[in-house]
């Protein structure tokens, strides 16, 4: 559903189609409590039913858990990092050791 507009250039006296044409669309309005309308308060925690309550509720709780996940694999990588990086210290501390080059 569009809508063409002729231009008439001035040196021809031509009217032809612009590169330029207007769309025109129209705004779908769903009323409050259609299936997909937003709330009447937006996202700024207005009251909802029962059913969109408890689906923000599993929401957050997957989220939660998602992130707990994420937390778990980080602290675990460092525990890897740290154990990695005293390797390294001690293994240069018995090399100096060895080359006589600190006297501890």
């Amino acid at each position: 559903m569009y809508r063409q507009t002729l231009t008439k250039i001035p040196s021809r006296g031509l009217a032809i189609a612009s590169s330029r044409r207007a769309f025109t669309t129209t705004i779908r309005v769903m009323s409050e409590g259609d299936t997909g309308s937003p709330s009447k308060l937006g996202s700024l925690g207005g009251q909802g039913d029962a059913f969109q309550k408890r689906e923000k509720a599993n929401e957050d709780y997957t989220i939660r858990q998602r992130e707990k996940e994420k937390l778990l694999e980080l602290r675990k990588k460092v525990r890897e990092q740290q154990d990695h990086l005293q390797k390294l210290t001690e293994h240069i501390d018995e090399m100096t050791k060895d080359q006589g080059g600190e006297h501890n």
